[in-house]
């Protein structure tokens, strides 16, 4: 297991692993109302329709976090952690679920090596 770790930013993996998890819950919970009388699907239609940018954007923002963690790309780790913060913004009443993801990322995106412009061309 160490081997498959190494080299790789422990921060992205632990901020991956916590986005992954809640986009599994934004998309089970939301993928599950089931309303039994139609004020109640209304209701539902509408609740999912506002949380839809928040959930595309977190759903986005554990890709490029991912790709960020394992491919060591720099720019990747910056894109996830600020399409945390914008799906954090976009819906301020679940901000509590991807702040830790967000600082995780900048954090990690921080403690990553630049590249350097001679090996890399």
């Amino acid at each position: 297991m160490k081997n498959i770790l190494k080299g790789k930013s422990k921060l992205l993996l632990v901020s991956f692993i916590i986005g992954l998890a809640y986009l599994v819950y934004l998309i089970v919970y939301f993928g599950s109302l089931n309303g039994e009388t139609s004020s109640e699907q209304i209701g539902q239609a509408l609740a999912t329709a506002m949380v839809m940018p928040h959930i595309i954007l977190v759903g986005l923002a554990v890709i490029f976090n991912g790709l960020g963690c394992f491919l060591n790309k720099r720019g990747f780790a910056l894109t996830g952690a600020i399409l945390y913060a914008v799906a954090m913004i976009v819906f301020i009443p679940y901000f509590m679920f991807v702040i830790i993801e967000m600082i995780l990322s900048f954090v990690g995106f921080a403690k990553m090596k630049k590249p350097n412009k001679e090996t890399d061309q």
